[in-house]
């Protein structure tokens, strides 16, 4: 009697051990450390992290360049790059692009495959930052809800200067300053209206490309992201 007792419970245990390994989760999000975004610079982030150990692993020494610069001191010409590149909708959207949401799922669905993201920059932002580049359902939660937090914490002129400074731009290089070295061997303050473009070009595989690299796609994606800005008098 007891066993059948225990049987007819169980699911109902297993389920409420899962709401709690969920809310314990939830509850050890980094909420705090968000809120401190306002006024102090990340030194580090989640992928510098998996970068180092991916990096021992290989029985190589890690070489991370990583170097903050201002939002104004990176030039406007591409700061629009990146948006137009990344999160055409960034300034309007509350963290959540609907929209692309909506297109990626269609897109998805009709090719079987993830054929297309729908990440913005606040989302690509707190993942960097905080999370693993797994895709494993968990890990999806807790980047949307740090990326509601996110936004409700911070501006989104400190958004973009943050992403602009953590992202990455090539194995070890991390953040548009050391981008701008490592591939065009200047300041990103020097960046021609051109090489912001293929900066931005470069975000979605910044691994692939070695300084002075192209690529037909690498020329593509530019001369598209340098016709989206003329479209919109950038």
């Amino acid at each position: 009697m007891k066993f059948e007792h225990l049987r007819r419970r169980l699911p109902w245990i297993v389920v409420a051990a899962l709401a709690a390994w969920v809310a314990l989760e939830i509850v050890l999000l980094p909420f705090g450390a968000i809120r401190e975004l306002r006024r102090i610079n990340p030194s580090e982030t989640a992928f510098m992290r998996d970068y180092i150990s991916r990096t021992e692993e290989a029985g190589r020494r890690p070489r991370l360049r990583h170097r903050w610069i201002p939002l104004g001191q990176i030039p406007l010409h591409a700061r629009n790059a990146v948006i137009l590149a990344e999160d055409g909708a960034f300034w309007s959207h509350s963290g959540f692009d609907w929209f692309e949401f909506g297109e990626s799922l269609k897109k998805n669905f009709a090719e079987l495959r993830a054929a297309r993201g729908a990440s913005t920059i606040s989302q690509q932002l707190v993942k960097n930052l905080y999370l693993s580049p797994s895709k494993n359902p968990m890990r999806k939660i807790k980047e949307w809800i740090l990326t509601w937090w996110l936004e409700q914490s911070l501006r989104k002129e400190r958004i973009l200067e943050v992403y602009l400074n953590v992202i990455e731009w090539g194995d070890g290089v991390y953040g548009v300053q050391a981008g701008a070295q490592y591939h065009f061997g200047k300041d990103a303050s020097l960046l021609t209206r051109e090489e912001g473009a293929r900066m931005a070009a470069m975000i979605p595989s910044p691994r692939r490309y070695k300084p002075g690299q192209t690529t037909r796609y690498l020329d593509r994606y530019t001369r598209t992201i340098l016709t989206r800005m003329n479209a919109r008098n950038m």
